[in-house]
């Protein structure tokens, strides 16, 4: 049996097992890893650091969704 770690994501607690990476995170909740940009405790998380990144017990990520596409009008 794996070893779980707890961690807050947009301000849930969620758990994973230990020694999950970032990357596979994101997978595992339905993200592409393409279209976000992550806060990891506190910082702003640079894409090419993610593969490196591996959740720790007790780790707070804000992970926001980039949505393209609408339309700008004046008034």
């Amino acid at each position: 049996m794996s070893e779980l770690v707890t961690l807050q994501v947009n301000g849930e607690s969620r758990q994973c097992p230990a020694q999950t990476r970032l990357p596979d995170l994101l997978e595992q909740l339905g993200m592409d890893p393409r279209l976000v940009a992550v806060e990891y405790n506190g910082e702003i998380l640079h894409r090419q650091f993610w593969g490196e990144t591996q959740i720790q017990d007790g780790d707070r990520l804000e992970i926001v969704t980039i949505v393209g596409g609408g339309s700008f009008s004046e008034f």
